[in-house]
């Protein structure tokens, strides 16, 4: 725990690498489309509890093993965002999993420690294209599902964007009371760099999706074979 507090507040802390392709203000929600660099991910999921609940154990466990609770018992420096992946229910609400991540720090991405819990995941992800939006304060799931509502609107039916999940990315630790940064993520889709595997008839994505949770690392990009 001293080893995670420590590498929380003394380390300096990477941007996950994304380039912005276009920004946009409608509906007086100002948002923007980026491109999201791949590489090797910590990851951990968490089901069967509130998102809240859920994010926050994920987020703690991330944070012990960059502080030191690897098999190398080394502080790996700090990344952000932690990044959830939620799953949006049919009325809006977010289900009881989540999938919570953090990028390896660049000095580590060749070659990382493992995690001495062996909840957590390393994972390879490919580049990804996203429409993103940024609001304050201290995040909580009301705020993520209505921020993830009003990016919805914004972008009209016109934007293609994944529909099953989304990201809620949150940059500040808790100790940080002002200028807080949070964003919602959609996965743009019909993207051809690195593939996307939510092309396709729904037969498709249903397959692809029971691989996604059954066989492969969550969110590796598959291209579509024609």
């Amino acid at each position: 725990m001293l080893g995670m507090i420590k590498n929380s507040l003394l380390s300096t802390v990477e941007a996950w690498p994304y380039r912005v392709l276009s920004k946009a203000e409608k509906e007086e929600l100002g948002y923007e489309e980026r491109e999201c660099e791949g590489g090797r991910f910590a990851a951990v999921e968490v089901t069967g509890k509130p998102f809240d609940e859920a994010s926050k154990e994920g987020a703690v466990k991330l944070l012990k093993y960059v502080g030191g609770s690897n098999d190398k018992g080394v502080g790996m420096g700090m990344t952000a965002p932690v990044s959830i992946t939620a799953f949006p229910a049919e009325d809006g609400s977010l289900q009881q999993n989540v999938k919570v991540s953090l990028r390896i720090p660049s000095q580590f991405q060749a070659d990382p420690p493992c995690p001495s819990d062996e909840s957590i995941k390393i994972e390879e992800r490919q580049g990804m294209t996203v429409y993103s939006t940024q609001f304050g304060g201290y995040a909580k799931e009301v705020d993520y599902v209505n921020y993830a509502a009003k990016l919805k609107s914004a972008l009209g039916s016109e934007a293609a964007y994944c529909k099953d999940f989304y990201f809620c990315n949150g940059y500040d630790p808790p100790m940080k009371p002002y200028g807080r940064r949070n964003e919602n993520l959609l996965h743009k889709t019909g993207f051809s760099r690195g593939g996307c595997f939510f092309s396709g008839p729904p037969w498709e994505l249903l397959q692809k999706m029971g691989q996604l949770f059954n066989l492969r690392p969550f969110l590796i990009g598959v291209q579509r074979s024609n």
